[in-house]
């Protein structure tokens, strides 16, 4: 894993989000668990090398940040948003997260085969939140504070883990590094509001949800991406183009990579943000 900060590890090289944990004098706290089986429990084994985890926290409910959970049963308390809680790998028309998961062990961690859950034994306890909050919470662990901030947008439970002691935060998805965005089912102009929150934090470091250990100054280039997004999508609109039509025409694939272990889905990632937002900017106001 990388050292962000004397105390901050994390690891941007493997499929998945980028998985951290913060050393404390009262133990560690974890920052969302490694969607690969093999990498969920070498990190496990890491981090309690460091002292006992107290807390284990995610940012959002996308597979990649929670699946993770499942190894790390016993090991400090699990604390999530609502919005994370009640969406934990809950089945959607777009995505089947437990099938997401199981896709990625014969191509990223063959090795994990032998510890992957049947889907019956993981959804009979996958380690969802002990402590479920709405808003923002404060954690104090030792000689640190955890901040966690409500900054919705790429997803509803969406939060920032702010570490002021060591001038770090944990976005999640809110920022993409470097590599394809996932607009997925978001709403753009609360992940805007989100960006200007953690932008208005004194930070030195930012640990993104997929990509490498950025700074403050990324954030401007994480806006213009769902800007550019949602101007794309409007002229398309505004030209009276379909559904079909957009979701073929528009697209960003050109820009960067997509992360780790994914590039063989950078057509459905374009096809998924131009369609749902192409659905957003024809919906019908409500009344």
């Amino acid at each position: 894993m990388e050292q962000v900060t004397r105390n901050v590890w994390t690891d941007t090289t493997i499929r998945g989000c980028n998985p951290s944990y913060v050393i404390t004098s009262d133990g560690v706290v974890v920052v969302d668990t490694p969607q690969l089986p093999t990498r969920a429990v070498a990190m496990r084994q890491e981090a309690e090398s460091r002292g006992p985890i107290r807390y284990v926290i995610n940012t959002e409910h996308h597979v990649d940040h929670i699946f993770g959970n499942f190894y790390f049963k016993g090991a400090g308390t699990v604390v999530q948003h609502q919005g994370v809680y009640d969406r934990f790998m809950v089945v959607y028309p777009e995505l089947d997260p437990f099938a997401y998961a199981a896709e990625a062990i014969p191509t990223d961690d063959p090795e994990g085969a032998a510890i992957f859950p049947d889907r019956d034994v993981y959804y009979a306890n996958p380690n969802k939140g002990q402590i479920v909050f709405t808003g923002d919470l404060t954690l104090h662990v030792g000689d640190h504070t955890f901040e966690l901030l409500h900054t919705p947008g790429h997803t509803p439970g969406q939060i920032a883990v702010h570490v002021p002691e060591e001038r770090v935060v944990f976005t999640g998805d809110t920022v993409f590094k470097d590599c394809q965005t996932w607009l997925m089912t978001s709403d753009i102009e609360q992940w805007i509001a989100a960006l200007d929150r953690i932008g208005g934090l004194d930070v030195d470091w930012v640990v993104p949800g997929h990509g490498p250990v950025t700074t403050r100054a990324y954030l401007a280039t994480q806006r213009a991406t769902l800007l550019e997004w949602k101007a794309a999508v409007a002229v398309a609109v505004a030209r009276g183009w379909s559904r079909e039509e957009t979701m073929a025409r528009v697209s960003f694939a050109d820009r960067c990579p997509v992360d780790i272990g994914q590039g063989y889905m950078m057509e459905y990632i374009q096809t998924l943000n131009a369609g749902s937002l192409w659905d957003k900017l024809t919906a019908e106001p409500r009344g």
